[in-house]
């Protein structure tokens, strides 16, 4: 790619920029690095144009026709009213954004972007002031944006900065101004007469979200989607279909749900961005990630991978962009200190300034830990079927319309397996997909869930996955099953052949295989076959230490759903209490 053309000093700034955080010269994370490196890869191919004039307008507009509405600088001084001067980073992102163009066409690469930051970053005042620029650099396509965000006072933190600033334009722009903020609408629209603008601001309603038309949308504090919100973004990219030079922008900090909507994506663009996914329909998708390295089990580590301390400094640098600017190092090694020092500080520690997803507080598991074992083993369902294992089964039947699960558990040399599938009916599963952000259908597309075409759970849904295991040629032993919670699901288990033996659910009684279960994951001696629905159960789950080392497990709340982790351990249990019998060594029937 040609870039002699470019004569622009932000494109200067952007490339030592990219040139210095890949070269090691300046400490950053390895998302941000490997950004960098995408950026100079990408301005040596041919099959893309690189072109100066929008990026150049964008951020000459941002500096000269914006300015800040509250805040102070590190000194202590006001910044109220004076210019918005954008940051390194902030240049980077925006020349990336509004450089490169398909060959030979007027169409911006890039038109899907995550700006994912620590808080302290300026995220607010940077995304509104990038939604006006656009708005009036596309303004002959008709351009409307809009800022979405969780609540109406998030939301009125982006527009109170878009009215501000618009309200001290120069006269001749001003007049054509129309700004409505009341408590039906915030809104900002011009008619410049080569082109009109529209900017709202809107809270995440999906009531709202379902007419939206636009080429521009800022979502805000994605952290707090659910898994679910997959529906809600695909909504909202659908919105854009109008428009070529389109441009969806997720920017965010990190949150408490681990298997979330942003949780989940920034697992996939991390792929994109190390290579393993290599997807085209990805090269139109511009990633910034700013966050604390982490390993495989979920540790902090330094730039040498090595597990180290919150209170490192090295670890700060690295994950806070614009650090000596809108916040300190010190400020950061006394927030540090203070969350090493109290537990109750460090999940928001975690969170907001090294920006990596935690589990709830009261969850009891590190799913990181589970990801971590399990990712060391890759059996398919035929290869274990072929292993000459032993397996126990538990069933966690609903009362009801509501999740069904049941479970496969064996060890082969030390590695404990366990497979589990889900049950749900059908009828409900809308509903409840969207009232408690259950990814039913996600699970269903996997093949970890069963849909029953009933209003409940069909018991023979459920015998029929135990007796299609079994066919598949899984040795199935004993199944383990508190019959008072379905008799006739018992009697159907016995019919078809299965040894089902009552497990009444108490407490001291699951407490073996929970500890048991608890014990291989830290020891990496755990394999759920990569079930994401497995995943989701272990992260809901709540404990209580009792004493004698007994423990009593419950969901965390009661939208939330452990029934895979119930059955895994109720068939956990029936291993542990069938191996302590002898004679057991070469049985081997069906």
């Amino acid at each position: 790619m040609d870039t002699e053309h470019i004569t622009s000093g932000y494109f200067k700034t952007a490339l030592k920029y990219a040139e210095d955080i890949a070269s090691g010269k300046v400490l950053a994370n390895i998302d941000r690095v490997l950004a960098c490196k995408r950026f100079l890869s990408d301005l040596e191919r041919d099959d893309l144009d690189f072109w100066q004039e929008d990026f150049v307008f964008i951020i000459d507009w941002i500096q000269g026709m914006t300015h800040h509405v509250k805040g102070e600088d590190i000194d202590g001084k006001s910044l109220i009213g004076t210019p918005l001067i954008l940051t390194d980073w902030q240049i980077f992102c925006i020349v990336n954004l509004f450089g490169f163009f398909l060959k030979g066409k007027s169409i911006r690469r890039y038109n899907e972007a995550l700006i994912f930051l620590p808080r302290k970053q300026g995220k607010t005042s940077f995304s509104a002031a990038l939604a006006e620029a656009k708005s009036i650099l596309d303004r002959t396509s008709g351009a409307i944006t809009y800022i979405v965000a969780n609540s109406v006072k998030q939301t009125m933190e982006s527009f109170s900065f878009l009215r501000d600033n618009m309200k001290v334009l120069k006269p001749d722009l001003k007049k054509k101004l129309r700004i409505r903020d009341n408590n039906q609408e915030h809104s900002i629209s011009a008619d410049f007469g080569d082109g009109t603008i529209e900017m709202y601001a809107i809270a995440n309603q999906e009531d709202r979200l379902d007419s939206l038309n636009c080429n521009c949308l800022i979502l805000d504090e994605l952290h707090s989607w659910k898994r679910a919100g997959t529906k809600k973004y695909t909504l909202m990219k659908n919105a854009m279909k109008a428009y070529r030079n389109k441009l969806l922008i997720g920017i965010s900090t990190a949150g408490d749900i681990p298997d979330g909507f942003l949780a989940n994506r920034i697992k996939t663009l991390h792929k994109v961005l190390n290579g393993t996914i290599q997807d085209p329909a990805y090269d139109s998708y511009f990633v910034f990630i700013c966050k604390a390295d982490q390993n495989e089990d979920g540790d902090i580590v330094d730039k040498d991978g090595n597990v180290t301390s919150i209170t490192n400094p090295e670890v700060l640098q690295m994950c806070t962009p614009s650090i000596g600017v809108t916040v300190t190092l010190q400020e950061l090694l006394n927030d540090a200190a203070q969350a090493e020092t109290e537990p109750q500080l460090r999940s928001e520690f975690l969170n907001k300034t090294l920006n990596i997803f935690t589990n709830a507080l009261r969850a009891y598991f590190n799913i990181n830990e589970f990801v971590a074992s399990d990712e060391k083993y890759d059996w398919t369902l035929q290869q274990l079927a072929a292993l000459p294992i032993r397996w126990y089964a538990g069933a966690d039947l609903s009362k009801m319309h509501d999740l069904t699960a049941a479970a496969l558990y064996g060890e082969y040399k030390g590695i404990e397996i366990c497979i589990t599938h889900a049950f749900f009916p059908v009828v409900a599963a809308h509903l409840k997909a969207e009232q408690d952000g259950i990814p039913l259908f996600w699970w269903k597309d996997e093949g970890w869930l069963t849909m029953s075409n009933t209003p409940t759970v069909l018991y023979d849904d459920v015998v029929n996955w135990f007796i299609g295991m079994r066919a598949m040629g899984f040795k199935i032993k004993i199944v383990g099953f508190d019959k008072k919670f379905g008799r006739e699901f018992f009697m159907k288990m016995r019919k078809a052949g299965f040894r089902i033996v009552d497990q009444p659910q108490y407490f001291h009684v699951k407490s073996e295989g929970f500890r048991h279960i608890e014990f291989k994951v830290k020891n990496k001696q755990f394999y759920y076959v990569h079930s994401g629905a497995y995943e989701y159960c272990v992260q809901n789950v709540r404990a209580v230490e009792k004493t004698d080392d007994m423990i009593q497990y419950e969901k965390l709340e009661e939208d939330k759903r452990i029934d895979l982790f119930d059955a895994s351990v109720f068939a956990c249990c029936q291993m542990l209490k069938d191996t302590e019998k002898p004679n057991n060594e070469g049985w081997f029937d069906g």
